[in-house]
């Protein structure tokens, strides 16, 4: 069984009750609605930028917001790092929105094959490695790093997967995400993706935390703005067997929580900020709109006119202003036409 080695220093308690603070403020505040979508559909493309950004992807920010919204039918390997990573934290999201989601091995086995389609073959993704690699220092192109033998990766995941598990009710949520997170890199379990499934699977143990403000969350942000701090202080140099004993997660935990509330203060700031017009605030039939979407992930017109007594001209009208919004978009034609959120 993993049994992490860690100190509750000073700061790490302060940083924890910080963010119990923080997170409290937030969710017992209401914001409006239009917003909260606006920031959601912003935090996934961050997300999706900084996340791919950290693992050496060149692709700018505005480039990486026309590639989601696009989709293009052709593109490079560098596209679809961003397009995956985008479709897995969608698919995160959404299981999470719908409380259909459990924390074990199927999970992290589910995201990495989403992150590595079309970029690794089917032989490896979603599943353990089974052969040995080395992790390179990204700027020295050097290995820095021999993670544990791939015979021993298996018994070494269930340990971690039992230790975020069965913890629950024992451990600080932090606790538990910042362990994950940095172990995961550590036994370093599948041939590519690693760095990104760590990240999206520590996503869904913050969402533990009750944080209703989720989706509006991009912690990778925080790495991504100083990429060499996050590799010294989530990785490790040298034989896995010659430091598995010494390993200790003070250091990476104070980190971990330093960016949680960084992250949380740019979020804070942003919903405070946020202006919204006459021209695009959204009215109560509106918000009917984006609430059904939320809870069943798609609207008909149908499903519309059970919800007002607006005219079949005026629904239009309500459902293109989203539209133009860039919230929502129109899927199909005709009797098969429904709406959704614009991904």
């Amino acid at each position: 069984m993993l049994k992490p080695k860690y100190n509750i220093t000073p700061k790490l308690l302060a940083n924890i009750k910080r963010i119990g603070i923080i997170v409290s403020d937030l969710n017992n505040r209401h914001f409006d609605k239009l917003s909260l979508v606006k920031l959601e559909k912003s935090a996934r493309e961050l997300s999706a930028y900084s996340s791919t950004s950290i693992e050496g992807n060149p692709l700018p920010l505005t480039e990486v917001k026309r590639i989601i919204k696009n989709k293009p039918e052709y593109i490079r390997d560098s596209e679809r790092e961003v397009l995956n990573y985008n479709k897995a934290l969608g698919t995160l999201v959404g299981d999470l929105r719908d409380d259909n989601i459990t924390f074990n091995l199927g999970l992290i086995f589910k995201i990495q094959k989403i992150v590595t389609d079309g970029l690794i073959n089917s032989f490896n993704a979603g599943k353990i490695r089974r052969e040995p690699v080395f992790v390179n220092d990204p700027r020295l192109r050097k290995p820095i790093y021999l993670p544990p033998d791939h015979r021993d990766v298996p018994g070494l995941m269930k340990d971690l997967v039992n230790f975020t598990c069965s913890n629950k009710t024992k451990l600080d949520p932090l606790i538990i995400a910042g362990v994950f997170h940095k172990q995961f890199v550590i036994i370093h379990p599948f041939i590519d993706g690693n760095g990104r499934t760590a990240r999206l699977a520590t996503k869904a143990l913050l969402a533990n935390m009750e944080l209703n403000t989720f989706n509006l969350f991009s912690f990778e942000n925080y790495y991504n703005q100083n990429v060499t701090k996050y590799f010294e202080n989530v990785g490790e140099k040298g034989n896995y067997y010659e430091l598995v004993n010494q390993i200790d997660f003070t250091n990476w935990l104070e980190y971990f929580t330093d960016g949680i509330i960084d992250e949380l203060f740019r979020v804070r700031k942003l919903l405070a900020t946020e202006n919204v017009s006459p021209q695009t605030s959204l009215k109560p039939f509106h918000q009917k709109i984006i609430d059904f979407i939320q809870e069943k992930g798609f609207i008909t017109d149908r499903d519309y006119a059970k919800l007002t007594d607006r005219a079949k001209p005026t629904r239009n009208k309500d459902l293109n202003k989203l539209i133009d919004l860039g919230l929502i978009e129109r899927i199909g034609k005709g009797k098969a036409t429904y709406y959704k959120f614009k991904g």
